[in-house]
């Protein structure tokens, strides 16, 4: 519902609930002043002169948004209290939580209602262009993703405050964070707000190394991983290189017949992160059961394993990763279990069964967690 079809009350109970104290609406009231709201993630602004209404038909309104606020606050207050306590638990075990975050905020998000000269917005704050991919081998039409774009030249202007403060409060929930889509930093699709798809947009040039360094001289060597899979131009690998962080490599994008391959492990530079696959990738057995058969003869030639009985190929994989030169090695734990498609975390591009996997319990053996031990200890991981 828009909230030009509410009533003048209950925008009115809605302002006083927000406003934060009955006493002080009171007295707005009386004085006959107006409020004012932007609600900038719906693109709306409304007015209301308050001497018009009566306060205690207004406050019928304000009681139950109260209610629902303060509901909102101690879930959230209790939700920062048990990660608190997680993250200290796993630290005290020796164990690192990698948070994942994407480059962009979606355009109802919080940053946009609040900040929204961040962004590129025109004078009713509806996007002017948005993000997204250009077409390639697996879409014709490209990713229309349609979120807001940064208006990188202010972010510049203000050094990066914004960012600034993102990454530190990520810093505080997590040991180590995963960029997403790190190439956007070097140079960012824009796709014309409005378009059904990402076919008529064009490159644009990022922040670059200032964004790096601005981070860096505020918060010191930042614990960062760069998603930087796909296509990369010599501007991106320039950008990870000047950054420090380290790259991604995934034992599954390795094995393409039709070329050689920067995720071969022969390949590879210490300074990268290798995964045998992502929670965008199905898992190393539900892979291994499609792959393509020309794909599949350049695997076996390249481990030697032909004949390695199904059921147990998922363990050549592990070792090719493990064995890397790669500075950190990371196994979903469906592949150290063998499992099938059955288990994949998320299919990109679409709704419905995605993220909904689950360990059962007595999955994790004492078995299976001395032969991870024995891989990890031979690998010197």
């Amino acid at each position: 519902m828009r909230i030009t079809q509410i009533s003048e009350s209950k925008q009115l109970g809605i302002l006083l609930a927000l406003s934060g104290g009955f006493m002080d609406a009171y007295s707005y009231i009386q004085r006959g002043h107006v409020f004012a709201n932007a609600q900038t993630g719906n693109m709306l602004l409304f007015g209301i002169n308050l001497s018009q209404l009566k306060f205690l038909d207004a406050l019928q309104y304000a009681i139950p948004v109260i209610a629902f606020t303060l509901g909102i606050a101690l879930a959230e207050q209790l939700r920062a209290c048990q990660w608190k306590k997680l993250h200290a638990y796993a630290a005290q075990a020796g164990i690192q939580i990698i948070g994942d975050i994407p480059i962009y905020v979606a355009l109802d998000s919080a940053d946009a209602w609040a900040e929204p000269q961040l962004f590129q917005f025109d004078e009713e704050l509806n996007p002017v262009a948005v993000a997204g991919c250009p077409p390639d081998a697996f879409s014709a039409t490209g990713q229309l993703w349609g979120n807001p774009l940064y208006l990188w030249e202010y972010h510049r202007q203000t050094g990066y405050a914004w960012w600034i403060r993102r990454i530190a409060q990520c810093l505080n929930l997590y040991d180590c964070i995963r960029i997403d889509h790190f190439r956007g930093f070097d140079e960012y699709y824009s796709i014309p707000a409005g378009d059904e798809t990402a076919e008529h947009g064009h490159w644009e040039p990022g922040p670059g190394m200032s964004l790096m360094q601005a981070l860096k001289d505020a918060l010191g060597n930042v614990n960062v991983i760069a998603e930087d899979l796909g296509f990369l131009t010599d501007g991106v690998r320039r950008l990870l290189y000047d950054s420090g962080f380290p790259g991604m490599k995934v034992i599954q994008f390795a094995f393409d017949s039709r070329e050689e391959s920067d995720y071969l492990p022969h390949n590879y530079e210490k300074n990268c992160v290798v995964y045998t696959g992502t929670h965008d990738n199905d898992t190393l057995c539900g892979w291994y059961k499609v792959l393509d058969p020309e794909d599949l003869k350049l695997s076996q030639k390249y481990m030697n394993n032909a004949n390695t009985p199904k059921r147990q190929i998922h363990w050549d994989f592990i070792r090719l990763a493990l064995a890397s030169v790669a500075d950190l090695c990371i196994i979903p734990l469906q592949d150290y279990l063998g499992l099938g498609s059955e288990a994949r975390i998320n299919t990109p591009s679409t709704l419905g069964n995605n993220w909904r996997w689950r360990m059962k319990q007595g999955c994790l053996t004492k078995e299976l967690a001395d032969q991870i031990r024995e891989l990890t200890t031979l690998y010197g991981r």
